[in-house]
């Protein structure tokens, strides 16, 4: 396991890596970055307690239900949510696109790429 560690300033503490990837490690439910433990054993897979109690409430509701364990459930809110982020992300692309073609400056590109990145950024959250 590998830890970053910022200025150590008490406000401040290193980030769980994913020992294979590198990556920093989130919570497997509302997907806040886990703090670096060093304690021998398993990995957190959860950042507290009630995140772990909706994550057993969630695995329990599938097993009654008969879906699959990977299944994604959403309801009819975070379905369309995700469809409006999903368009959003495609329009800033497309905004691209047409400026590059209408041959827009450096800094117009820069700024409709960085419209791209907040709109990804925005879709990577599903809670």
């Amino acid at each position: 396991m590998t830890a970053v560690t910022g200025t150590e300033s008490p406000g401040e503490f290193t980030v769980q890596r994913d020992p294979l990837r590198g990556d920093p490690r989130h919570c497997g439910w509302c997907g806040r970055r886990l703090p670096e433990e060093d304690r021998v054993g398993r990995p957190r897979r959860y950042c507290a307690q009630p995140c772990r109690q909706r994550a057993y409430e969630r695995r329990s509701a599938l097993q009654r239900s008969g879906l699959p364990d990977d299944a994604v459930v959403l309801s009819t809110a975070e379905l369309a949510d995700l469809q409006d982020r999903l368009f959003q992300l495609r329009c800033a692309a497309e905004d691209v696109v047409t400026a590059a073609q209408d041959g827009a400056d450096a800094a117009e590109l820069g700024r409709l790429a960085a419209q791209i990145l907040r709109s990804a950024d925005a879709l990577e959250r599903l809670r």
